[in-house]
């Protein structure tokens, strides 16, 4: 009789634990659960980068291709003739740290950067809060056009801090104060330093369809330059992420297409794109 109740003590006793360690589980999880999710499908919105990271060990590879402007029609194939590209990866360290690197055709620029959560929508904070800072090196200025040109001549720094919000199932919106400098630049036509306010959202239309927009207003700009405007539409499918695009900014760069924007929607002056994220 001893030795069942001893055995039935313990056999409680381990019941107990259990089941506060369940509890202890279960809280942690509805605490994991009540910060807001897919606020963005996609790592950009259109252009613009999103608050979204990659999970940790996640790996992303990018595809992105900008055509040329659609305003001289079948002389240029409506765009294709002038294609640029943009190849590189993404990797999550952990879930809130991600890097990347990629390769641009327009002004052979490569691009690194770090993304980084800095908070996270819930019930007791109402946005998301992301870092980005990326770093280009332009590899297109010749030494002969630029005798005295430096390595530290070919550098622009971007810095963004990514505000969003999902309002709901089907709406969510961003902001995202940028700072840029560039290392050379022409003082006749642009400043070294560039402040601008880029705005973007996502509507979701179906389960794997939803419709982006995107605006960047450049504060420095030359005047023969434009604001960037861009639309787009996400379609996922499976393991992939597939962004058609409409933007009247060519550069795929964080620095180029919010300095360098020359078309002009008024004028039917855009151009034709895609982004394609596989992930492993």
């Amino acid at each position: 009789m001893k030795k069942f109740l001893l055995a039935a003590g313990l056999l409680f006793s381990v019941f107990t634990y259990a089941q506060d360690d369940l509890l202890t589980e279960l809280d942690s999880t509805q605490v994991q659960d009540s910060y807001a999710t897919s606020t963005f499908k996609g790592l950009q919105i259109v252009t613009l980068q999103s608050t979204k990271l990659p999970a940790a060990k996640e790996w992303y590879f990018v595809v992105s291709h900008r055509f040329g402007t659609v305003k001289n029609g079948i002389d240029e194939f409506f765009g294709l003739d002038g294609a640029t590209t943009k190849l590189g990866g993404v990797y999550g360290i952990t879930n809130w740290l991600s890097v990347s690197a990629s390769r641009h055709t327009l002004l052979k620029m490569y691009e690194t950067s770090v993304k980084y959560r800095l908070a996270r929508q819930s019930a007791d904070f109402p946005v998301d809060i992301v870092g980005y800072n990326t770093l280009d090196i332009n590899t297109f200025l010749e030494k002969e056009d630029y005798p005295k040109i430096e390595f530290a001549d070919r550098l622009t720094y971007v810095n963004q801090l990514l505000i969003s919000r999902k309002f709901s199932d089907k709406l969510s919106l961003e902001l995202a104060p940028t700072f840029i400098h560039r290392n050379l630049y022409d003082p006749a036509i642009e400043n070294d330093d560039q402040f601008a306010l880029a705005a973007g959202g996502r509507m979701k239309l179906t389960k794997r369809l939803s419709l982006n927009l995107e605006y960047g207003h450049n504060f420095d700009k030359p005047d023969f330059y434009k604001n960037p405007l861009s639309v787009g539409l996400d379609v996922e499918t499976g393991g992939h992420i597939f962004q058609l695009i409409f933007t009247n900014s060519q550069a795929m760069t964080e620095s180029g297409y919010i300095t360098n924007a020359a078309g002009d929607w008024g004028d039917g002056d855009f151009f034709f794109g895609f982004n394609l994220y596989r992930v492993f």
